[in-house]
């Protein structure tokens, strides 16, 4: 396999500062990508240092995903920068609690879904003129096999609402050139978050609430373990390449052999 499938490709990636996000952002600069990354928090210019510092191009934007203003923002500065879109990576989301869904207030909710669905819907409506207008273009939707969990039921539905989206988009535009698939990634090994998405210290019900959704996790995952960040780098990158170019509606699980 080249690897260099990205040369000159316009990419954006969201969630770029740090765990998968980062992981993409740093893969396709490595293959020959110009990255816009697009994340809420300062790291993110930490994660355009490591591409400088190896020759890659990048720029970065801070937005809030979860506005649609936010995300036509991103969308502009790749086009102002750029030229054009090629391909998005949609990583923003993951879950703020973990507890029966009888222990959530209507404001968590509310909270959970804004993060887990809102920005890949308002970041493919925000990017679909542009693939429109150029007939051509690839979007790989950062999914969960948690669509099927417990003790997560908000987040649950928001990546099955990031599901059905991905088919109803790749149904309704495979005629215009338009790829849209996603990955569903299953339990991550990753360093500690530098934002934490629920930064309240955790009572003892919640430790034990998450402890069950980690040992479920482990239960359901064939290899018996969490996978790596490379290994869901690995299968986003191959749908956002052409090595996938027959590949088109389609939500892949990368769980170890959980299905969701």
């Amino acid at each position: 396999m080249s690897r260099q499938r990205f040369e000159d490709k316009v990419i954006i990636v969201t969630g770029a500062a740090q765990g998968i996000g980062r992981g993409v952002a740093l893969q396709v600069a490595a293959e020959g990508a110009k990255v816009v990354m697009a994340d809420y928090s300062e790291y993110v210019e930490d994660v355009l240092a490591e591409i400088k510092a190896a020759d890659g191009e990048a720029i970065t934007i801070r937005a809030d995903l979860e506005t649609f203003a936010g995300a036509e923002s991103v969308v502009a500065k790749a086009i102002e920068v750029y030229g054009r879109v090629d391909i998005l990576i949609n990583n923003v989301g993951g879950a703020i609690w973990m507890k029966p869904f009888v222990e959530f207030s209507p404001e968590e909710i509310e909270k959970e879904v804004s993060r887990s669905l809102f920005p890949t819907m308002w970041c493919c409506r925000a990017v679909l003129p542009e693939m429109l207008k150029n007939k051509a273009g690839v979007i790989v939707n950062v999914s969960s096999i948690a669509t099927c969990g417990i003790n997560r039921i908000p987040y649950s539905a928001s990546k099955g609402g990031v599901n059905t989206l991905t088919k109803s988009l790749a149904f309704c535009h495979a005629k215009d050139g338009i790829r849209v698939n996603a990955v569903a990634t299953g339990g991550t090994e990753a360093p500690p978050r530098k934002v934490p998405r629920n930064s309240t210290p955790l009572t003892d019900n919640e430790k034990q609430w998450m402890q069950e959704v980690v040992d479920q996790t482990i239960d359901r995952t064939f290899v018996g373990r969490y996978g790596t960040i490379q290994e869901q780098v690995n299968a986003i990158l191959f749908l956002a390449s052409d090595d996938a170019s027959y590949i088109n509606g389609t939500v892949v699980p990368v769980g170890g052999g959980d299905q969701g």
